[in-house]
């Protein structure tokens, strides 16, 4: 039987309720409890990019494909595209880029194998996608 290094340091953080939750529900995907879940997180190189980095450029990419999708559903429909109407979809698609950004992000980590030492099982979770 392998022993682990003794865990004798801890790094803390105050959070909202509903943020306690997301961090909650996020640990229970992986099937880990959410110190093995936070220390996972804490601890797992990003692979060159950071994970700002990948947020922002996902999100501004999930904005412009729901720009992209809605344009053409208007003009394969005949609807005429105003300056107006651009804008509104433009202020949409840019109002939730970030969240959808992170729901996707969330869904892949969840699906990873789990990278704590003390997880034996990997999760996998479908992600359903919305436009």
């Amino acid at each position: 039987m392998v022993k682990l290094p003794m865990r004798n340091k801890s790094v803390g953080t105050k959070v909202t309720d509903a943020e306690f939750a997301t961090l909650e529900a996020q640990a229970q995907a992986r099937k880990l409890t959410l110190s093995e879940w936070v220390r996972a997180e804490l601890l797992e190189q990003r692979g060159g990019e950071s994970g700002t980095e990948t947020e922002v450029l996902l999100g501004e990419l999930l904005a412009l494909r729901t720009i992209l999708i809605n344009l053409l559903f208007s003009l394969s429909n005949g609807k005429p595209v105003t300056p107006e109407a651009m804008k509104e979809l433009i202020e949409r698609a840019d109002g939730d880029k970030q969240r959808r950004a992170m729901e996707r992000l969330t869904a892949v980590r969840a699906a990873l194998p789990a990278t704590a030492p003390e997880a034996e099982t990997a999760v996998e979770v479908e992600a359903g996608e919305a436009v």
